[in-house]
């Protein structure tokens, strides 16, 4: 996977400042706009999104997209300079007690507020507006989407998830070879459960921990679902009702951060071209599992 905007390796950064319309932009613009791309007010109610650390008047010129806030990331930032960054998950969505520097949540508060890099985040809202995280994965996947899974109460023309078609019918397993392409890789890889011959045509998918909504899969029609965190209970109920009839929605599932991925090019993208700033997308994995071995 490649890095995004104006968008350099780290070792040729460019060393200039760059500017915006109107004046240097600012911490709080550079969020106000992405709030209007991919507002808060579809995330859910459970949800944390916005500002966790910084100043909304602190001046940007090089912002930094990645789907963890995890203390390689964050010193990934520092290194890129970056004055702002930009998460997919927030870095405190359960309550926590301390911020102390030796434990996982407070190194990274710790680092970035002394390298002078706020931290904002962008969760449940952007999984649901329009080229947000489910129309990314989408069409990463090669799958147009035609409607959301799940439709938003205000407005259905947004929601939980897509469901919409391949460009043309293929297999079960070339569909899942295209996602082990189109996605970053992890030590999980692709997991199917179907028949690998089977064709397939209409796609639902769901960035993130999407055994919730197997049961809207099935019911969108869908010859596939994929998503993320199946776990074993609600996945091998699904198969059973599913081979009840004629076996589908086969299930294809991935990595979590890998479903979320794709998101951040287009974000990083949006806020480079409204604020005339630097921008990088990170490529780190932050999958927490680094190998799988093969039982024998």
């Amino acid at each position: 996977m490649t890095s995004c905007s104006r968008r350099e390796a780290l070792s040729t950064i460019p060393s200039g400042r760059a500017g915006s319309v109107g004046g240097m932009a600012t911490v709080g613009n550079i969020l106000e706009s992405l709030d209007e791309r991919f507002p808060v007010a579809l995330a859910e109610d459970w949800d944390v999104n916005g500002l966790t650390i910084g100043l909304p008047t602190a001046e940007v010129t090089r912002v930094h997209f990645a789907v963890d806030p995890t203390i390689a990331v964050a010193r990934e930032a520092i290194a890129y300079g970056a004055q702002l960054l930009v998460t997919h998950h927030p870095l405190m969505l359960r309550g926590v007690t301390t911020v102390a520097a030796d434990t996982a949540k407070g190194a990274v508060v710790q680092a970035l507020a002394e390298a002078g890099v706020a931290l904002a985040n962008f969760h449940t809202g952007a999984d649901a507006a329009a080229d947000g995280v489910a129309d990314a994965l989408a069409r990463a996947v090669g799958v147009e989407p035609l409607a959301p899974l799940i439709p938003h109460a205000g407005d259905p023309t947004l929601g939980t998830g897509r469901v919409g078609n391949l460009a043309a019918p293929m297999t079960l397993g070339e569909f899942a070879d295209a996602v082990a392409q189109a996605l970053p890789k992890t030590a999980q890889g692709v997991r199917i459960a179907g028949d690998l011959d089977a064709r397939v045509a209409t796609v639902a998918v769901v960035g993130g921990s999407g055994d919730g909504f197997l049961e809207a899969a099935r019911a969108s029609g869908a010859d596939v679902y994929l998503t993320a965190d199946l776990r074993h209970h609600p996945a091998l109920d699904a198969r059973e009702l599913a081979l009840l009839g004629d076996g589908r929605p086969f299930l294809v599932d991935v990595a979590h951060a890998a479903s979320e991925w794709a998101w951040l090019a287009g974000a990083a993208d949006f806020v480079a071209d409204r604020h005339n700033v630097d921008t990088y997308v990170s490529t780190l994995n932050t999958d927490p599992w680094t190998a799988r071995l093969d039982a024998r």
